[in-house]
C-alpha cells in the first residue's frame, strides 16, 4: 500500500489558504486556533525556563490531554520544577470546562482557581513581546513575566498536513525562541524564590491524534555564545512512509541566520537500550546545516537521563484502561548534557561555542528497530 502523504506546508497557495504570510508571524497566530470543545482537536501553550541559581521550569496549558484528544474541552495544567539542591516536581490538574476562556485575537488563556481567587493564566501582549504565567498546581506556584529577545518564528507555515486533500494537520509556533525571564517560585511550606533567567514559549495544536502520525521525535532548543537555536527531528509512523522531516532554527544576536530544514542532515549515533521505558536512545546526536559556503554543526551529548515518563499515566480511569486495551505505550524522557556548536565557512573552522543543553524524546509509536546494548548513565 502506497504510503499517506504528509508534507509541512510551503507553497504559495498553502500559505494563503491558512492566511499566513511568508514573512511576518501575527499576533493572532498564538491565540486559540482550534475549537476545544471539538473531538480530536487538540491545543497547548508551553512555556520552559533555566533560571540562574540553577532551577529549571515548565509549565503547560492544554484544552485536553495529549493522549486523549478524541473528547470534548477537558482542560489541564501541567508543572515541572527542578531545584538547585536536585529535588523535581512533576504535577497536573484536570479543570472543568466552564473554568476555561481562551481569546482567538492573542495569547489570552485563564482557568479559574475558584471564587475569588486570581485566575491561572498565559498571556501575551498584542505584540507578541512580554508574556504572563501563573499558576498554582498541588500547592507548587509558579509566576513568570518573559520577555522576548528573539523575533518570534515558525518553520514555513508551521503546518504538517496529511492525505490527499490534506484536511489533517499538526501546527507548531515558537512564538518565543529565546526571552528574558523574570521567575518566582513557590515549593510547599516553603518561602517563594525569585530570580532570573531566560526561556522559551511555543504553541501546538492540530485536529489529528499526534499517536496516528507520529512514531518519535528529538526536540530541543537552548543558547550557546551569541546563539539561539530550536532543533527537531520528527519521524511519521509508518502510514505515513516513516517519513523524517527536520526543523531547524539558528538565531545570532536574535537575528535568524539559518531555518531551512531541508539543509539539514540528521545523525543520532550511539544509541542504546533505555530498559525502563524500552525505547533506543541516541547518546549523540547532530543537526548538519550547509548553505553554500557556509556550514554549521550542533552536537547533542547525552550525559543523563533527568526524566523518564509512560503517557499513559497522565490518563485517568477509563482511559487508561482503554489504552492498555489497544496497547498504547507512549514514552517521554528527557535528557541533560554538553550541545557543541561549530561554523565552517569554505570548510575553515570560525567559531565554536559549547553550553549545557536539555532536550527530549517524545515516542508516541512502536519500535521497529532491535537494540539490545544498554545506555550510560
Amino acid at each position: 500500500m502506497a504510503p499517506i502523504p504528509s508534507v509541512l506546508a510551503s507553497s504559495p497557495e498553502q500559505y494563503r489558504s491558512l492566511g499566513l504570510s511568508p514573512s511576518t508571524i501575527e499576533v493572532w497566530e498564538d491565540g486559540l486556533r482550534t475549537s476545544p470543545e471539538q473531538r480530536g482537536s487538540w491545543e497547548w501553550w508551553y512555556f520552559d525556563a533555566h533560571l540562574s541559581n540553577g532551577a529549571k521550569v515548565v509549565v503547560v496549558f492544554f484544552t485536553k490531554g495529549l493522549a486523549k484528544p478524541n473528547t470534548g474541552l477537558d482542560p489541564r495544567i501541567t508543572i515541572q520544577l527542578d531545584t538547585p539542591d536536585g529535588r523535581s516536581w512533576d504535577v497536573r490538574h484536570v479543570f472543568s470546562p466552564h473554568e476555561f476562556t481562551a481569546n482567538k485575537d492573542r495569547c489570552d488563556v485563564r482557568i479559574s482557581a475558584g471564587e475569588g481567587k486570581e485566575p491561572y493564566i498565559f498571556r501575551s501582549d498584542d505584540q507578541l513581546r512580554t508574556y504572563e504565567i501563573f499558576a498554582i498546581v498541588e500547592g507548587l506556584e509558579v509566576r513568570v513575566h518573559l520577555t522576548s529577545s528573539t523575533e518570534p518564528w515558525r518553520p514555513k507555515t508551521g503546518y504538517l498536513v496529511y492525505g490527499e486533500k490534506e484536511k489533517d494537520y499538526f501546527a507548531w509556533l515558537p512564538s518565543v525562541p529565546l526571552g528574558n525571564v523574570t521567575a518566582t517560585y513557590r515549593v510547599p511550606g516553603e518561602d517563594p524564590v525569585t530570580t532570573k533567567g531566560h526561556g522559551y514559549h511555543d504553541h501546538n495544536w492540530g485536529n489529528i491524534s499526534l499517536t496516528k502520525v507520529v512514531n518519535h521525535w528529538y526536540w530541543g532548543r537552548g543558547t550557546v555564545g551569541p546563539y539561539t537555536f530550536i532543533s527537531a527531528s520528527i519521524d511519521a509512523e509508518r502510514a505515513y512512509g516513516d517519513k523524517k522531516l527536520n526543523v531547524f532554527m539558528l538565531a545570532r544576536d536574535g537575528s535568524i541566520v539559518a531555518d531551512d530544514g531541508t539543509k539539514v542532515v540528521f545523525t543520532a549515533s550511539k544509541i542504546a537500550f533505555d530498559a525502563p521505558t524500552k525505547r533506543p536512545v541516541a547518546d549523540l546526536l547532530r543537526f548538519e546545516y550547509r548553505d553554500g559556503d557556509v556550514r554549521y554543526v550542533l552536537d547533542y551529548e547525552r550525559q543523563k537521563t533527568i526524566l523518564r515518563k509512560d503517557l499513559i499515566d497522565t490518563l485517568p480511569g477509563i482511559w487508561k484502561f482503554l489504552a492498555r486495551l489497544v496497547r498504547f505505550d507512549g514514552r517521554y524522557l528527557r535528557f541533560s548534557g554538553l550541545l557543541k556548536l561549530r561554523k565552517y565557512e569554505k570548510e575553515e573552522l570560525v567559531e565554536e561555542h559549547e553550553s549545557e543543553a536539555l532536550w527530549e524524546l517524545m515516542w508516541f509509536g512502536k519500535v521497529f528497530e532491535q537494540v539490545t546494548q544498554h545506555p550510560k548513565e
